[in-house]
């Protein structure tokens, strides 16, 4: 196949979003790190990252209109300079207020892009879902890079130098992206930003049946998938009593398995239809954090029917395999949502659906965290397995009762 434009305009909105996520993921696996240098609790460092990722839920809506005024390129040459600015801050910031005020401005930068990239990506390829899962490689691949890295750097250098990595990928992917990407002609130039704010066509556009009942999946995915990657590693060291380094490396081998599962949702979906694919993918996220609870009970199952018990890293890998593919239904529901907004209504309109979900998503983070300090990590990975498991059968229950797609 020929390499064509729309395929390097896919590319750099993947490296786009992997300095994004990059910057987001590179707190994680550093956390005991921040809460032992600050004398801060689980539930505070949640706040923190609570309010990043609110933070990039509530800069995707104006994202889309800035989009539609100006041009995406514009808006994603923000997004990545302003990410790496703020992940320097952040690993400059001398209390724990001032971090987490840091912290809250990179989710605002980093929000800016994937609205606006998924929008800039509908006007040329037909085959979205695929498009999608290839454009939201960028988060898995991070995914895979950033846990190892920042943990490598903080447990020799500090957690400061393990945030800052972002910078090193940031700059030069915001050169690439200058160089390369042209202006994209704006929807709506012209239009006054303060008519796209009107409260009733908002209102009117969130409680349509076919986006609100996967908006409200997309929600508990969102809360579910925000915990987990806020505290993943953070669990397997204090419940699993694993290492950092063996914690950050699983943390690493769940990117990989969600980076393949988001290209093959994405296509699946295409084929197949949006929502049996979001059902699958939710179903795999219960089931493998359900087994990352009980795990020790996972590996000797086969004790049962006279067999040995399985070694526990085969237990584990099987429990991240399922809790990867879980974390990655938003290459099938993203498309989903796209197909049923008209042309006109896709910059903004989405730029909104993707603002509710994230922003009450948001509150995995802290979540997770409160729910761990009050009752333990089993219980609250248990929890969010549970929620994981609603979310599939509200899907499902769409589907089956025909307003699926």
């Amino acid at each position: 196949m020929n390499w064509r434009y729309r395929h390097t305009v896919l590319t750099l909105c993947m490296l786009a979003f992997f300095v994004t996520y990059f910057a987001r993921l590179a707190i994680s696996p550093v956390v005991p790190l921040i809460i032992d240098d600050f004398g801060v609790s689980n539930t505070a460092v949640g706040v923190a990252l609570s309010g990043m990722w609110f933070a990039y839920g509530l800069s995707q809506f104006p994202s889309g209109i800035l989009a539609d005024r100006y041009g995406e390129r514009r808006v994603i040459l923000v997004a990545v300079g302003g990410t790496t600015a703020m992940s320097l801050l952040l690993a400059a910031v001398p209390v724990f207020p001032a971090f987490v005020l840091a912290a809250v401005l990179l989710g605002l930068a980093a929000g800016l892009h994937y609205a606006v990239a998924t929008t800039l990506l509908s006007r040329t390829f037909d085959d979205l879902g695929t498009a999608v899962g290839i454009h939201s490689l960028g988060g898995p691949l991070a995914g895979l890079i950033a846990p190892v890295a920042a943990t490598w750097v903080g447990v020799r250098y500090g957690w400061r130098p393990g945030v800052a990595l972002a910078a090193l990928v940031g700059v030069p992917i915001f050169l690439l992206f200058a160089r390369r990407v042209r202006p994209a002609e704006p929807r709506r130039p012209e239009q006054p930003m303060t008519e796209r704010l009107r409260l009733g066509p908002l209102f009117e556009l969130v409680g349509r049946r076919e986006i609100l009942v996967p908006l409200a999946v997309a929600t508990l995915g969102t809360y579910v998938a925000q915990g987990v990657i806020s505290f993943l590693p953070t669990f397997l060291v204090e419940f699993r009593g694993y290492s950092p380094g063996f914690a950050g490396g699983v943390f690493s081998a769940f990117f990989v398995v969600r980076a393949g599962a988001q290209v093959g949702l994405g296509r699946l979906s295409d084929r197949v239809g949006r929502d049996a694919s979001i059902a699958a993918s939710l179903l795999g996220g219960a089931l493998g954090l359900a087994s990352l609870v009980a795990l020790p009970d996972l590996v000797r199952l086969p004790v049962a029917v006279g067999l040995p018990a399985l070694p526990t890293t085969v237990g584990l890998g099987v429990a991240v395999l399922l809790a990867g593919l879980g974390s990655s239904f938003f290459s099938a529901i993203d498309p989903r949502f796209m197909d049923a907004l008209g042309d006109a209504e896709r910059g903004a309109g989405f730029g909104l659906i993707r603002t509710v979900y994230t922003v009450i998503g948001s509150a995995g983070s802290v979540g997770v965290g409160l729910v761990a300090d009050l009752f333990g990590w089993g219980a609250s990975f248990a929890l969010i397995a549970g929620l994981a498991g609603v979310s599939f059968l509200v899907i499902s229950a769409n589907a089956l009762a025909g307003r699926g797609r």
